[in-house]
């Protein structure tokens, strides 16, 4: 039996996202701050802001980009950011964004995947950039960086042009907005198509759990994960509110711009909710005016909520979603101190969901008192993605016949509509908020030499974050040892997904079809803990 959300439906304008974002603006709020950076305080306001906007989309639109066509943005979360995102979408294409700490074999699987035109890219990562760029074809006139370098046009040569906004006109409902990429529930990266109707309707249905109003958000969750992207650059820029930007996390940075610039709201993952309930550093600073600390990406233990909430004097929430779903469709709201925190909270406006046993396709019937049995989460509503670029088969396998998107996970349901994930169906690891495919891994470490065979499944380490480890079958006299295993494959992907810890075995269990039985590893691991 299928359940909505308890709250009403909200209106979703039919309209784009500059349109949606911007189009109301006063002349007041044209003065507002909508970009402090952290590191230097410098401050970007809502009337600079919309002009680089438009700024980005005519130089674009003088480079040939047309209505459709794909532009990457490779950079971590600086005001510019927001510009050139903003800017490709006024232009009518298409925004990939690329994980800065992509390294340039991941890029050239995103750029060529996704078919982008152009590259938009920052000093520090430029070297990444240029080879992945260069792999898919990309010459170097096609990569601007934002802050300068030679042979490069920057964000400010863009500006000084002056080219006339192009004028565009696109069917929110089918045109896409952004191309960010998921491993979905199963195997490798695929590009996720959302609509600018997608990005709206999920802005319009998060806003008001969220509180609304005019805050200083502390943003150190990247704006190029959809978590970044739509909880904080859209939500926050659609309430006027100041987006303090730090580009990557460091705990005294964060905590001195937190206090510096008076924050009120702060968005993070689990491993940031660490620190704040444990490190002695957070005494050292006046943290008062955080009202709000909102957790999401990975599950939030609620001893671990509670900790913080009591240190800070602060309210703790979490929510749940997928970039498959722009990405919100469960949270608790700010109102709500009623609801368990190690809950996801309720279902977002105007969204249905049901329940489903994995094992016999029935669907779980709602209690009646208590808390449900367990099912995958199915979730149907508007911010639903249209489906994976190029991947009809993955696409069929994720949405059902009838809209509703198969999440992998394991959740349960209350009679009152509050969810609660229990565990993953599919394979994923998620570290830190970002998900590693156990497959990838396995293909990696089966090219090497003395690796006769491998599995890959995610573990805990001692601070509850799920991190990979590799269960390894040496070859015949190999002399090979956990940390040449872990060295190797650091030396070869991206720093998230490299394999923490490893343990040797004479054969990794398999069924009689060959697949891996991680359910046995699990088990192995449960045993020796």
């Amino acid at each position: 039996m299928s359940f909505h959300s308890p709250f009403p439906d909200v209106e979703i304008p039919a309209t784009s996202v500059y349109e949606f974002l911007f189009g109301s603006i006063t002349d007041a709020e044209l003065e507002l701050p909508a970009f402090i950076d952290g590191p230097s305080g410098s401050v970007t306001t809502y009337g600079q802001l919309i002009a680089q906007i438009n700024g980005v989309a005519g130089a674009l639109a003088a480079r040939g980009i047309e209505p459709g066509d794909v532009v990457a943005l490779h950079s971590p979360n600086v005001p510019a950011f927001g510009a050139v995102f903003h800017g490709i979408l006024r232009a009518g294409a298409t925004a990939t964004t690329i994980n800065a700490l992509y390294t340039a074999g991941d890029i050239e699987k995103q750029l060529s995947d996704s078919g982008a035109k152009f590259l938009f890219t920052v000093s520090p990562l430029l070297p990444q950039a240029k080879e992945g760029a260069a792999a898919a074809g990309l010459d170097d006139d096609k990569i601007v960086v934002l802050d300068g370098a030679e042979g490069h046009a920057s964000l400010r040569d863009l500006l000084t042009e002056l080219a006339p906004t192009p004028r565009v006109t696109i069917d929110p409902a089918e045109h896409l907005a952004v191309l960010p990429y998921s491993s979905g529930t199963t195997g490798r990266p695929k590009g996720v198509m959302l609509t600018h109707r997608n990005l709206v309707a999920n802005v319009c249905q998060s806003s008001g759990a969220l509180g609304g109003g005019q805050h200083r958000i502390l943003s150190v969750l990247p704006f190029f994960h959809i978590y970044g992207m739509t909880v904080l650059l859209n939500i926050a820029l659609r309430n006027r509110s100041a987006l303090v930007t730090m580009p990557r996390f460091d705990l005294m940075e964060f905590l001195r711009i937190t206090s510096e610039h008076k924050c009120t709201q702060v968005f993070i993952a689990p491993p940031i909710a660490v620190a704040l309930a444990k490190h002695p550093a957070v005494d050292q600073f006046d943290l008062s005016s955080v009202e709000l600390v909102f957790s999401g990406a990975a599950p939030l233990d609620a001893n671990l909520g509670k900790a913080v909430a009591d240190r800070l004097g602060c309210s703790v929430r979490q929510g749940y979603g997928m970039s498959e779903m722009s990405p919100v469709s469960h949270l608790i709201p700010v109102d709500r101190d009623d609801v368990a925190l190690d809950s996801v909270g309720f279902t977002v406006p105007n969204m249905e969901c049901k329940l489903v046993d994995p094992v016999t396709g029935e669907e779980v019937q709602l209690p009646e008192s208590g808390v449900s049995e367990p099912g995958e989460l199915w979730c149907k509503g508007p911010n639903i993605m249209r489906g994976y670029l190029g991947n009809d088969e993955a696409t069929a396998e994720t949405i059902t016949s009838d809209g509703f998107l198969r999440t992998g996970d394991i959740a349960t349901v209350t009679p009152d509509g509050v969810v609660t994930i229990v565990d993953r169906l599919k394979e994923l690891i998620k570290y830190k908020g970002y998900q590693v495919p156990p497959a990838e891994l396995e293909a990696l470490l089966l090219t090497h030499p003395q690796i006769a065979d491998a599995a890959v499944i995610g573990v805990h380490d001692e601070e509850g974050e799920e991190v990979p480890k590799a269960f390894v079958v040496r070859q015949p006299e190999a002399d090979l040892s956990e940390q040449d295993v872990i060295d190797f494959v650091g030396e070869r992907v991206s720093p998230h997904k490299k394999v923490r810890v490893v343990e040797f075995l004479d054969a990794v269990p398999k069924s009689a079809s060959g697949k891996i039985l991680r359910k046995d590893l699990r088990a192995r691991e449960t045993a020796s803990a």
